[in-house]
């Protein structure tokens, strides 16, 4: 490895609840910026979602703040500190 990649990520593993992301640094060369998605985090507990929310937006861009909507007690739109955009999105009770 060259000496400007020993601070990368090879491999990352997160657990969030019982849903699992993974991910990598990309080469230099293979990196685009992200766009046109965003990951979705969905979670039963507003509590939650707003805890992750906010951990997660830590440092970033928030698109829409963590609140009620008509479809959800809890969602938002934010961008990472990393470039990643994000929603956090709490399922309605049945």
């Amino acid at each position: 490895m060259p000496p400007s990649w020993r601070n990368k990520v090879m491999h990352a593993h997160m657990t969030i609840g019982d849903q699992v992301l993974m991910g990598m640094d990309a080469p230099p060369e293979r990196f685009q910026k992200p766009q046109g998605f965003h990951v979705n985090i969905n979670v039963k507990d507003v509590a939650q979602g707003k805890k992750i929310f906010e951990a997660l937006s830590e440092q970033g861009n928030v698109v829409m703040p963590f609140g009620k909507t008509f479809w959800s007690p809890g969602f938002a739109m934010f961008v990472d500190r990393f470039g990643t955009p994000w929603m956090v999105n709490v399922e309605q009770a049945a």
